[in-house]
């Protein structure tokens, strides 16, 4: 049992994906997106890539990339906005949860024994449409969202806004029904459970889902 367990968590670690690095240059292979032990650069988020099953796999800081994908889940490269610090690296990965005109980034702020300070688990995404970072390859990056659980206080699920990461903003349980009706204007179904309440930033993951429902019904 203990070998079956071990072969299946090696192989959600290695994931399909492709990098673009600082140049502009796209590789494929195979991301491992929350690595153990030390970054090439302190203070920075990192990922493991390879070309192929057999290759040798190699590191890849923060600062060597604009952007990732594994699976269907994209990643851009993010420091934390204004006067805020993450808990373990001021360089380092934001999921694209929604990526329209005003884009929806999360991070896991947790520092759970992994290179990066993203701390998502391998798994079934549900998969972001992004129309800068390409389709997906199949698989993808869950994350464990929400507050409490056997997690610990240093993980904790932030949301941002923006049309970049570069000037991403907090979503807050305040500010949460202006920014996202904003966002999601054009559908008035949605707009009308937003409102309502029915949707919070505590379940803000099943509104992006419902959205890209409705807009691909649309």
């Amino acid at each position: 049992m203990l070998a079956i367990v071990s072969a299946k968590s090696y192989a959600q670690k290695w994931q399909p994906g492709r990098f673009t690095d600082v140049k502009g240059n796209v590789e494929s292979g195979f991301i491992n997106a929350n690595p153990s032990g030390r970054g090439p650069i302190k203070n920075e988020g990192f990922i493991e890539f390879k070309e192929d099953n057999k290759a040798e796999p190699y590191k890849l800081s923060a600062s060597d990339l604009r952007s990732f994908v594994v699976g269907k889940d994209s990643f851009v490269v993010a420091h934390p906005p204004g006067n805020e610090s993450w808990a373990k690296n001021e360089f380092d990965f934001v999921k694209v949860a929604l990526d329209d005109d005003i884009k929806i980034y999360v991070t896991k702020n947790g520092s759970r024994g992994g290179g990066s300070g993203i701390g998502f688990e391998p798994g079934i995404g549900a998969g972001v449409g992004t129309s800068g970072y390409g389709g997906g390859v199949g698989g993808g990056i869950s994350i464990p969202i929400g507050g409490g659980g056997g997690g610990g206080s240093h993980e904790k699920t932030i949301w941002y806004y923006g049309d970049s990461t570069a000037g991403m903003k907090r979503l807050t349980d305040l500010n949460f029904e202006d920014v996202m009706t904003d966002i999601m204007g054009d559908y008035p179904d949605v707009v009308n459970k937003i409102n309502n309440k029915v949707y919070v930033l505590a379940n803000i993951e099943k509104l992006i889902a419902y959205y890209k429902q409705v807009k691909a019904g649309k």
